[in-house]
């Protein structure tokens, strides 16, 4: 039995935090398995804390983010190394990925988005070059599924920022805004789109079904080589 965790950033809003156990749950159930949750940041359990806790049995760490930045590749890694455990296989994150880019034009369409609105998809933001690159073709996989231009902005670090690109969509003659939010779970920054002006504002992407199944699968796929070299 492989132990399954998944882990997240960490948010001071205590919504965030239960979505993220609520999703957690709901992967569990999917894989008759418990699932465990750690977070790199704001809070705890940490990964190295959740890590030192199974003694040694063998571990699926799946990284709930939506881009492969900082976190993924440098602080989970350090989580890993400070655990001193021997036996831990790290997933893709979840995003860039065709799913994610589904889950989002099904919240677009939840949302009340009609074709014709201008989309801002709005991500947390970083500094990371690999991550930026990775939110870039989740907008681009998103122009293609909607048919129409998706601008790219942040809710923190990066440029443009949502209000941003939301007043400059209004001042080129858009007539309604929505904004795509690329956040897995609420906090501050799901609150700072909430307050960028825009005339919608989807969910964030934690609850929906297909964010379920999608870290379902990459717990499944993960398991699948430690089995086959059993």
């Amino acid at each position: 039995m492989r132990e399954l965790v998944l882990v997240a950033h960490g948010t001071r809003k205590p919504g965030g935090v239960s979505m993220i156990g609520e999703l957690a749950a709901r992967v569990g159930d999917a894989l008759s398995q418990p699932v465990r949750v750690a977070f790199v940041d704001v809070l705890g359990p940490t990964p190295a804390e959740v890590l030192r806790g199974l003694d040694g049995a063998p571990a699926i760490v799946v990284p709930a983010f939506l881009a492969a930045g900082y976190h993924v590749r440098h602080d989970l890694p350090e989580h890993i190394a400070a655990s001193g455990h021997p036996d831990v296989t790290v997933t893709p994150a979840l995003g860039p990925c065709p799913q994610m880019v589904r889950v989002l034009t099904e919240r677009l369409w939840e949302s009340g988005w009609r074709p014709g609105d201008s989309v801002v998809m709005a991500a947390a933001g970083t500094s990371d070059r690999g991550a930026q690159r990775d939110l870039r073709v989740t907008a681009t996989l998103l122009s293609a599924a909607l048919g129409a231009r998706v601008e790219l902005a942040y809710a923190a670090t990066g440029e443009p920022r949502v209000a941003d690109a939301v007043a400059r969509l209004r001042a080129t003659g858009a007539r309604r805004v929505v904004v795509a939010s690329y956040l897995l779970a609420e906090g501050l920054f799901q609150d700072r789109l909430r307050a960028a002006g825009a005339d919608l504002v989807t969910a964030p992407l934690g609850p929906h079904p297909g964010t379920t199944r999608l870290i379902a699968a990459r717990f499944r796929r993960a398991v699948l080589p430690a089995l086959s070299n059993a």
